[in-house]
């Protein structure tokens, strides 16, 4: 399964934030056994999204774009998605009963925080979604994501992404697999071996330098967990572990 994620947002492009979904994400999906081959972060730019997810729909088996989905006036990523549908937004009476209900036990829940501040919620844009998508709703998020034909739309807040994305995870499984090697060799070192391993296995192989994080590592990446399994033994025999 190919999968591409589409981040969205002006603070991520200037290095206001630090895009940590992209590589939760990423690690979520490799862990699934998906293989993600694009990652893209575009602006809040309605006509640049719509472009990104039509050509990413078109090339790959799932996309996963995140941020932008609530109801401030930046917030225009779905309505890029629904350009690039061909879609209008539309608004579902059950979406948007549930935020009212919502945003009222917020309001109850919190009485001096509405009373010091004017709040302008506008339930429509929260509870938006592409006319020919399928809403996703989370207690721990407030606006609604959705999923049309393999293009899923998550918040940007990495904790309402996360819970998100469980609820809909079981859909990217795949039959990718991949072992990793620790090793304090330089990558120097690791040429004849990482290029032996390829040849002889037709495995994917990445050597990576130690940080200041973790030692330097040897990854080894298939289809077949049978022949990862016997390239990374032979690896294993080949080059300095730790």
């Amino acid at each position: 399964m190919d999968v591409a994620l589409l981040t969205v947002g002006d603070e991520l492009l200037a290095g206001d934030t630090e895009n940590t979904n992209a590589t939760w994400l990423a690690n979520r999906l490799a862990a699934a056994g998906a293989t993600v081959t694009r990652i893209l972060t575009v602006p809040d730019e309605e006509s640049v999204i719509a472009d990104a997810v039509a050509r990413y729909h078109e090339a790959f088996d799932a996309v996963i774009v995140t941020g932008g989905i609530g109801g401030t006036p930046d917030d225009v990523t779905k309505a890029g998605v629904a350009r690039a549908f061909d879609c209008p937004l539309v608004v579902p009476d059950e979406v948007r009963a549930r935020l009212k209900t919502k945003a009222e036990q917020f309001a109850a829940d919190n009485p001096e925080m509405v009373s010091r501040y004017e709040m302008d919620l506008d339930l429509d844009a929260w509870a938006s979604v592409p006319e020919a998508g399928q809403p996703l709703l989370t207690d721990e998020s407030f606006a609604a994501g959705c999923v049309i034909d393999g293009v899923y739309v998550f918040p940007g807040i990495p904790d309402e992404l996360k819970t998100m994305y469980e609820t809909v995870a079981d859909e990217f499984d795949g039959d990718r697999t991949a072992e990793t090697i620790h090793t304090p060799a330089p990558e120097g070192a690791l040429v004849g071996a990482v290029t032996d391993a390829r040849e002889r296995f037709n495995v994917v192989v990445g050597s990576y330098p130690r940080t200041d994080e973790q030692p330097g590592r040897v990854k080894v990446t298939g289809d077949d967990p049978e022949t990862v399994a016997d390239a990374t033994a032979w690896l294993r025999d080949h080059i300095e572990t730790e």
